[in-house]
């Protein structure tokens, strides 16, 4: 087995002091405005066809920090005031790229609460953690150990909306390794009634952790929104109870997952999914809830970094790929397939059950083009053909 030298961020909770929760919330506070400080800079140079880096950004905020108005600025530790202006460099290289919208600015009641630490700015010494500007180390729940012989590049702190302080730590992990090569390939159906279906037949039930806390996330936004806007203390406890309640969902639907994606790479070295676009799927107004819900986007990306570490393979199929309504079995695909027909009998005399069906045939087309390839136009209305696949992750070689 071969080492891959992955680099993890390790997440845990931690209870900080009052004068740390302070120093902290001053810092969230000075990275939004460096960072929003910034971004009107660029904005207004590139109005006057100017472009302004990371360099220029930077020589600007000393120079904010010796007005009167933005003293405070020196006040907090200068290196999550750098790293904010590189995340705005990054989203602005990326927006220069075509890969991402213009950058916008950050909002004090909206935008994540967070502050970057490199090594210069944080001490890690015998499991304790102390960042600059504070005296002492944070209360960490070390819900697991780094890995032996680890030690953070980078720490990041913050705050969710629901008041609970986290703080991740990026360090290369060594015990990620490649796992043995096997023969075993699983076409993978993703659904609502049943979140995962799989060739092998396995129908993994949708836990719909959203409909479980519906009625106490609904009766937390009925308090919220009985709270005037201007009634700070009682609306802002109103918030947090209703970001409790959506934060419990969202965890447990992350663990869920979790659990779930790191099965199928142990057991699976090639894995064959559906190229879906859920941002499309779900400005269906009568399954918005429920596919946003059962999370495909996110399952999607868990199943391919797990395989990428592992030295597993995961296979897109084409969206237009009929998989529902092609017969596994002798090929030929059926006129209409509406939603609500679960089982079928195709013309060959062969009963199917939708998804278990569908998954076989994402298998089939995801190994056929193991072998011959992508490229090839999805199957339109004669059987025999091929479906258009992409591969998402790059193969190892042996």
């Amino acid at each position: 087995m071969v080492t891959t030298h992955v680099k993890r961020a390790f997440k845990y909770r931690f209870y900080p002091t009052d004068a740390q929760a302070a120093e902290l919330s001053r810092t969230f506070g000075c990275v939004r405005k460096v960072y929003n400080m910034a971004l009107a800079a660029r904005t207004e140079a590139w109005t006057r066809g100017e472009r302004v880096n990371y360099n220029q950004t930077s020589a600007l905020l000393t120079l904010w920090k010796k007005t009167e108005e933005l003293a405070y600025l020196s006040e907090v530790s200068s290196v999550p005031l750098q790293q904010a202006l590189r995340h705005l460099q990054v989203a602005f290289t990326n927006f220069f790229g075509k890969r991402a919208k213009y950058p916008r600015f950050k909002s004090r009641k909206k935008s994540r609460r967070s502050a970057e630490y490199t090594t210069s700015a944080f001490r890690y010494r015998d499991g304790k953690l102390t960042l600059a500007k504070m005296s002492e180390p944070l209360d960490i729940a070390w819900s697991r150990h780094l890995p032996e012989g680890a030690a953070p590049s980078t720490v990041t702190v913050s705050q969710d909306a629901a008041g609970r302080w986290f703080v991740s730590m990026l360090c290369e992990d060594p015990t990620v390794v490649a796992l043995p090569a096997t023969d075993t390939a699983v076409g993978i159906d993703v659904g609502l009634t049943h979140l995962l279906t799989l060739s092998s037949g396995e129908k993994i039930t949708n836990p719909r952790h959203e409909r479980k806390d519906r009625a106490r996330l609904a009766l937390a936004q009925r308090r919220l929104a009985r709270k005037a806007k201007g009634d700070g203390a009682n609306r802002a406890k109103a918030r947090r109870k209703a970001a409790k309640v959506h934060a419990r969902i969202t965890d447990r639907r992350r663990d869920h997952l979790h659990k779930l994606t790191t099965r199928l790479v142990r057991e699976n070295q090639t894995l064959v999914i559906e190229d879906l676009t859920v941002r499309n799927m779900v400005k269906n107004r009568s399954l918005a809830r429920a596919i946003s819900d059962a999370a495909w986007s996110e399952f999607r990306s868990m199943l391919e970094y797990k395989a990428a570490w592992y030295g597993r393979e995961v296979i897109a199929v084409d969206r237009w790929f009929p998989s529902s309504k092609l017969c596994s079995n002798c090929g030929t695909i059926a006129s209409t397939m509406p939603l609500h027909v679960r089982e079928w009998t195709c013309d060959c005399g062969t009963t199917h059950d939708r998804d278990v069906n569908a998954a076989k045939n994402l298998l089939a087309a995801g190994l056929a083009v193991t072998v011959c390839g992508a490229g090839v136009r999805p199957q339109r209305s004669s059987p025999g053909g091929q479906s258009a696949t992409k591969q998402k992750t790059p193969r190892r070689e042996p």
